[in-house]
C-alpha cells in the first residue's frame, strides 16, 4: 500500500523507501524503522508509514500479521510479537511503542521458557530408536491382545446369558431372565474396572512415567475400562458420584458433575461439597508431556464453580467458593484462592458471577431418592427390554432364528442376500424414521413442565425431563446428515429453534451444534455458525437448575468451538473467532470481532474475506444456493447410502456368526466384535480415501459457493467416531496413516482430532493430548480457507489445545493445554507456548 507523498522516508534495512511520518519522532525510532521494514517486506509493498493500521489501511489480515510476528521473532534484536499484541497495538509505532519497555533477549539465547513448565527436552536423537520402536510393538501388540482377551470374555458371558434366557418359557419367565441376566451383568461390567484399578495400580500417586511402558499398559487398561463403562451414561446424576468415590475419589456431599470426561487416575482428585463442574470441563489428573504420562492432583475446595469447556491441568488447586468461567483453563501450579473469580486461558481475576441460579431445596433424601429410582428404572425396564429385545429379535426374525437352529438347512447365497438387506434396510431406516419422531415430540412435551426462567430443584421429575431433553434434541446422527447444508435449518426449527427470518446461505450451521434445550435458542438472521457451537441455556447451582433463553445477534459469524451463554454480551454483526471466550459482563459487543480468553476486539472483517462478497446477493446468490443444494442434497444421499451399507456389512457378518453359533458361541461372538472394530475402520477409511479420489488435498482459498467446497464439505460427512477407540495404541497413528496424514514413529495419541488428514505433516514421537485438534481450514463468513500444518518431532499438544492451518510447529516445542494456536504461526524449536491465543511463555 504506498502512502501519502508528503510522509518522510527512511530507508529500511533492504534499502526500500520506509517511512515513519516525519510529523511526530518516537523515542523508538530505531525499533520501528527496523518493524517497519519488516511488514513492507510481509505486505509487498514499497512504502509503509508506521501510522498505517495493520487491517483497515494496510489490508493484511491475521495470517498476513501471524508472518509478520515470526518474523520478529527470529529477530534477537527486537521485542517479541505476539498476535494479540498486534490486535492491542494495530499500528508500528502503536506496537513499538507498547514494546519498547522490554528488553530484547541477548542475540543467541534460547526461547523463553514457561513459569509453569520445565524446559522441554530436545528431540529424541537417533540413537535408541530401535529401542524405544521395541516398546512401541510389543506394547501394541499386548493391547491388542487384551482386547480379543476382554471381547472372548464378553463373548462368553453373553452367549452363556442368551442361552439361559432361551430356555425360558413364556413371556414373564423371559422377562424374569432378562432381568437377572441384564443387572448382574450391568453390575458385573461397572464393577470390573473398579476391581482392575485396585488390583493393578492400587493407588494413583503423583508421578511420571514412559508411554509404551509396562507401567503405561497397567495405566492403557485402567483407562480404557474406565471410558467403556456404562456408568458414564450416569453423568449427572448421584451414582456417577458414588461411582467416582469407590475408585478412589475424595468427593463431598452434594456435588454435581456434568461433564463427561472421565477422570483417570481418581486417587488425585479431591472435590468438597457442593461443587458444580459443568459438561466438556478436562479435569484427567493426568496429561502426556514429551513422551512421558504425568500423573498430578487436582483439588476443588466447597462451593467451587468450574464452567464449560475448562480444562484443568494437573497440579491445580481452587479454593472454597472459587469460580472458574467458560472457556477457561488453570495451567499446572495454578491456584485460585478462596472466594476469588477467575476466567481466561491462563486463568485470571474477573468480577464475573458464573453462578446464576439461586439455590433450592435439594437434600440427601431426594438424591438417594433419584439415584434409587434411576437404578430401579434401569434394572425393571431398560436392561430387561434390551436383553429381552435381543431374544426376541433372534427368536423372532426368521433370517435369525433359522440360523440359529442347527436343524435348519443352509441357506443360498440368494437367501443370505436377501435377508441382509431386508434385516439392515428396516433396523437402519426404521431407526432414522423413529428417531425424527421421537426428537420432534417428546421434547415439546417435556418442555410443559419445565418452565423458562424458573428455578427448580436438581434430582427431580423435572431435571430427569431436562436431562431427556438435552439427550435427545442432541442426537450426533442428525446434525452429520443436515449440517452444512441448506437443510439444517428445518431440521433445528423442527426441533425447537427460533431461526427468526432466514437469510439462508447454504452454510448457515455446520455439524456439530449442541444445546441444553432447542426450544430457547434464539439467533439472529443473517448469522452463520461454524462447527462446536455449545448454547448454554440452563444455569446450574449446586441444588438447583433453571433453564432460560439463549439469544445470537443477527449478522453474526461464529467459529469453531464456542460455547455461547445466556446472558452473553454480544449483539449484532459480530465476529466470534475461534474459541473465543464470550464475554458476560461489560457493554453489549456489536460491529466488532472478539478474540481470544479472555476475548478482545479484533476487526469484524478484513478485505481478504470481503473478496466473494459479490457472489452472497441477488442474482448471484439464487443461483449458486440453488446449486449448492442440489449438491449437498446428492452428499445425504450418499451419506445415507454409505451409512446404510456399513449396516447391511455388519447385519451379513451378524448373520454368518448366527449361523456358527451353534459350534462356539462365545468365540463366534468374541470374532464378531473384532471383526466389526476392524472392518468398520477400514471402510470408512476406504470411503473417505475414495470421496478424495486417493488424491492429498490442497491448500484453497475459494468461496462457499463454490464446488470445490462443497466436495470438501461432504469429506466432513464420514463418520470417524470410532478412531475415538485406538486411541492411546499405536494403532491410532495407523489409522490416521491410512487416512492420508504424515506422521512419523512411536507418534503418542491420546484423543486428537485432525479434520483435513492430507495436510497434516506430524513428526517423529510427538505427544498429542485428549481434546487437542488440528484444524487445517476456517470458514468466515462466506469465505472458505485452508492450508498445511506441520509439526516437527518431539512436538506436545496439551489437553484441549487447537492448532488452526498454516501453523509450523518446531521440534521438542510444546502448546499449553486449552491453547489456541492461530494460522500462520511459527513456533520456534524447542519453544512453549501458551494462552488464547498462544503466545511465547513468560519467563
Amino acid at each position: 500500500m504506498v502512502e501519502k507523498s508528503a510522509d518522510i522516508l527512511m530507508p529500511g534495512p533492504d534499502g526500500s523507501a520506509i517511512a515513519p511520518r516525519g510529523d511526530t519522532a518516537p523515542a523508538t525510532a530505531a525499533t520501528e524503522r527496523e518493524l517497519v521494514g519488516i511488514l513492507a517486506d510481509v505486505v509487498a509493498a514499497d512504502h509503509v508509514s508506521a501510522d498505517s493500521h495493520f487491517f483497515t489501511e494496510l489490508g493484511a489480515n491475521s495470517l498476513v500479521m501471524a508472518q509478520f510476528c515470526a518474523r520478529v521473532r527470529k529477530r534477537p534484536d527486537l521485542p517479541s510479537v505476539s498476535m494479540k499484541d498486534i490486535y492491542r497495538y494495530p499500528t508500528i509505532r502503536d506496537l513499538a511503542a507498547a514494546l519498547a519497555p522490554t528488553a530484547p533477549p541477548p542475540a543467541g539465547s534460547a526461547a523463553p521458557a514457561s513459569s509453569q513448565e520445565p524446559a522441554s527436552p530436545p528431540a529424541p536423537a537417533a540413537r535408541g530408536a530401535s529401542g524405544r520402536t521395541a516398546r512401541y510393538l510389543l506394547c501394541g501388540t499386548l493391547q491388542a491382545l487384551i482386547f480379543l482377551g476382554y471381547s472372548t470374555v464378553i463373548g462368553l458371558a453373553t452367549s452363556r446369558a442368551y442361552d439361559w434366557v432361551a430356555s425360558g418359557s413364556g413371556l414373564l419367565h423371559i422377562y424374569a431372565r432378562s432381568f437377572v441376566c441384564g443387572g448382574v451383568g450391568f453390575v458385573v461390567v461397572c464393577a470390573f474396572p473398579v476391581a482392575a484399578k485396585w488390583i493393578l495400580v492400587g493407588r494413583w500417586k503423583a508421578g511420571d512415567f514412559p508411554v509404551w511402558s509396562l507401567a503405561y499398559l497397567r495405566f492403557w487398561i485402567v483407562k480404557a475400562l474406565l471410558h467403556a463403562n456404562p456408568m458414564i451414561f450416569f453423568v449427572g446424576n448421584p451414582l456417577y458420584v458414588m461411582y467416582l468415590r469407590a475408585l478412589g475419589a475424595r468427593i463431598g456431599k452434594d456435588v454435581t458433575i456434568l461433564s463427561r470426561s472421565v477422570p483417570v487416575c481418581t486417587d488425585l482428585l479431591t472435590i468438597g461439597a457442593g461443587t458444580v463442574i459443568r459438561k466438556d470441563s478436562f479435569f484427567l489428573c493426568y496429561r502426556a508431556h514429551a513422551g512421558r504420562i504425568q500423573t498430578g492432583r487436582i483439588t476443588l475446595g466447597r462451593d467451587v464453580f468450574v464452567g464449560e469447556k475448562t480444562v484443568l491441568d494437573i497440579e491445580t488447586a481452587m479454593g472454597d467458593g472459587a469460580q472458574l468461567g467458560h472457556a477457561s483453563a488453570l495451567y499446572r501450579g495454578q491456584e485460585i484462592p478462596s472466594g476469588e473469580r477467575r476466567h481466561g486461558s491462563p486463568a485470571q481475576p474477573t468480577q464475573v458471577d458464573h453462578v446464576r441460579v439461586p439455590p433450592a431445596r435439594c437434600g440427601t433424601l431426594r438424591r438417594a431418592g433419584f439415584a434409587l429410582t434411576s437404578l430401579l428404572q434401569l434394572f425393571l425396564v431398560y436392561l430387561p427390554l434390551v436383553v429381552g429385545g435381543m431374544y426376541m429379535l433372534f427368536s423372532e426374525v426368521p433370517a435369525l432364528r433359522d440360523r440359529l437352529d442347527p436343524k435348519t438347512p443352509a441357506s443360498t447365497a440368494g437367501e443370505f442376500l436377501t435377508d441382509t438387506l431386508v434385516v439392515a434396510t428396516v433396523l437402519f431406516f426404521g431407526a432414522v424414521v423413529l428417531g425424527m419422531a421421537v426428537l420432534y415430540a417428546v421434547p415439546r412435551l417435556l418442555h410443559l413442565v419445565v418452565r423458562p426462567d424458573r428455578t427448580y430443584p436438581l434430582y427431580g421429575f423435572r431435571y430427569a425431563a431436562h436431562r431427556m431433553t438435552a439427550t435427545l434434541t442432541n442426537i450426533r446422527f442428525f446434525t452429520w446428515l443436515f449440517g452444512d447444508s441448506s437443510y439444517i435449518v428445518p431440521y433445528l426449527r423442527g426441533l425447537g429453534y427460533d431461526l427468526s427470518e432466514v437469510e439462508q446461505t447454504g452454510s448457515n450451521f455446520g455439524t456439530e451444534v449442541q444445546h441444553e434445550t432447542p426450544l430457547l435458542v434464539s439467533v439472529g438472521s443473517g448469522t452463520m455458525v461454524a462447527d462446536g457451537l455449545s448454547v448454554l441455556n440452563a444455569d446450574y447451582s449446586a441444588t438447583s437448575f433453571r433453564v432460560s433463553r439463549t439469544s445470537i445477534g443477527a449478522r453474526n459469524f461464529l467459529g469453531n468451538n464456542i460455547a455461547y451463554p445466556a446472558g452473553g454480551r454480544t449483539g449484532d454483526n459480530c465476529l466470534l473467532a475461534t474459541k473465543v471466550m464470550v464475554p458476560l459482563d461489560g457493554e453489549i459487543r456489536e460491529g466488532v470481532g472478539l478474540l481470544g480468553s479472555p476475548c478482545f476486539e479484533i476487526p469484524r472483517t478484513v478485505e481478504r474475506d470481503t473478496r466473494f462478497d459479490h457472489l452472497r446477493t441477488g442474482e448471484e446468490l439464487r443461483t449458486n444456493l440453488a446449486a449448492k443444494n442440489r449438491y449437498n442434497l446428492r452428499s445425504m444421499a450418499l451419506h445415507l447410502c454409505l451409512r446404510w451399507l456399513h449396516t447391511v456389512v455388519l447385519t451379513a457378518a451378524g448373520l454368518a456368526s448366527a449361523a456358527l453359533y451353534g459350534t462356539l458361541g462365545h468365540v463366534v461372538i468374541a470374532c464378531y466384535l473384532a471383526l466389526t472394530l476392524v472392518s468398520s475402520a477400514g471402510y470408512y477409511v476406504l470411503v473417505e480415501r475414495a470421496i478424495a479420489s486417493f488424491r492429498p488435498l490442497r491448500p484453497r482459498l475459494c468461496s462457499i459457493y463454490d464446488p470445490y467446497f462443497w466436495w470438501h464439505e461432504r469429506l466432513w460427512k464420514v463418520p470417524d467416531h470410532y478412531l475415538a477407540l485406538f486411541n492411546g495404541t499405536p494403532f491410532k497413528s495407523l489409522m490416521w496413516r491410512l487416512m492420508g496424514v504424515r506422521i512419523g514413529r512411536r507418534v503418542f495419541d491420546d484423543g486428537c482430532y485432525i479434520t483435513e488428514r492430507t495436510l497434516t505433516a506430524i513428526g517423529d514421537d510427538c505427544t498429542l493430548n485428549f481434546g487437542s485438534k488440528i484444524q487445517c481450514h476456517s470458514q468466515e463468513d462466506g469465505t472458505f480457507k485452508s492450508d498445511r500444518t506441520t509439526l516437527g518431532s518431539g512436538v506436545t499438544l496439551g489437553v484441549g489445545a487447537h492448532v488452526h492451518y498454516g501453523v509450523t510447529v518446531g521440534d521438542s516445542a510444546v502448546l499449553a493445554p486449552d491453547s489456541f494456536l492461530m494460522k500462520g504461526e511459527e513456533v520456534p524449536v524447542n519453544a512453549q507456548w501458551e494462552g488464547n491465543p498462544a503466545a511465547p511463555a513468560a519467563n
